[in-house]
């Protein structure tokens, strides 16, 4: 993420704004990259090594997840078991790439790039929403 970008999502007064608008930006990008492993598993499994059988589960569950994630991102202001919720999937999603990359994935070279910005791009998406979420309760 840009510097930028960042910025003008968590420049605000009221910090469960920044909350939604980082669980709205979550949102969005999980659910094109759901989207996109959903509907075209052959090609991008091609590209990145990974079976398309696997490519459709992910991009069918990422779809899933990004609906999940937009519900607390519309509340005026979003529960903190759900906010915390999402971060512990986040931190689980990173693990769990990590762990299938090193243990059992096969991935061509964009693959092995692909795979842990994904991953980092998630940790991203957690520590933020994290400290989001303890600058609203304090």
């Amino acid at each position: 993420m840009s510097r930028n970008l960042l910025a003008g999502l968590t420049r605000t007064t009221r910090p469960d704004a920044t909350i939604r608008r980082l669980l709205a930006l979550d949102a969005v990008v999980t659910g094109a990259n759901g989207l996109a492993y959903a509907l075209a598993p052959g090609p991008l499994g091609e590209l990145l090594g990974v079976g398309s059988g696997l490519l459709l589960g992910l991009g069918l569950f990422l779809t899933a997840y990004a609906a999940g994630v937009a519900w607390p991102a519309s509340r005026p202001q979003p529960p903190a078991a759900a906010v915390k919720l999402v971060v512990d999937a986040n931190l689980l999603w990173v693990v769990l790439s990590l762990v299938a990359l090193a243990a059992w994935l096969d991935p061509t070279t964009a693959g092995a790039v692909w795979i842990p910005l994904q991953a980092a791009t998630v940790a991203g998406f957690a520590v933020l929403q994290w400290t989001a979420l303890r600058a609203v309760s304090r």
